[in-house]
């Protein structure tokens, strides 16, 4: 058996993205979602994991940075990977997290220059403003939330 040297060793392993979003509803549950400038759908608050940084950072630094606000990050609810795509050429693993309940969106100061909006919708008008592999998302998150604990998806769908 050759012994692979480390530096060699790592650099052939599979490489990936890592993105992280907040779940947040309000009080009667309606899922709170952002509007990018520069994507022609809706998302969850949220973006890529820099260098160096957890996933739970990212998505509190990510929160403060769209929407000029500090929410306590809590309980890791999904973790959703996708193969490459399109000009994606690694995987992603997206990591969402609960981020609690709002019950107004005046606290919230949008990145004039990312975000153009910022909403509440009922469940399945979020659904429907969410990219289909992303909109599985949002019942996987509320069921974590109720107690099944996290879900794992593969490109937006449950693995039995």
């Amino acid at each position: 058996m050759t012994w692979t040297e480390p530096p060699i060793w790592y650099a052939n392993l599979a490489s990936f993205y890592a993105a992280a979003a907040a779940f947040i509803t309000d009080p009667d549950g309606n899922v709170l979602l952002v509007k990018p400038t520069y994507r022609d759908h809706w998302a969850f608050p949220g973006g890529y994991v820099d260098e160096g940084e957890y996933p739970h950072e990212a998505c509190a630094r990510e929160i403060h940075e769209e929407l000029g606000a500090s929410l306590g990050v809590g309980d890791l609810l999904v973790v959703d990977w996708a193969p490459p795509t399109g000009q994606r050429p690694r995987a992603l693993i997206s990591f969402t997290f609960d981020c609690g309940l709002i019950a107004s969106l005046d606290a919230f100061d949008l990145a004039g220059q990312e975000l153009e909006d910022i909403a509440f919708f009922e469940r399945q008008e979020a659904e429907r403003r969410l990219p289909g592999s992303v909109a599985t998302r949002i019942h996987a998150a509320i069921g974590a939330r109720n107690g099944s604990g996290p879900v794992y998806l593969a490109n937006g769908s449950a693995i039995p």
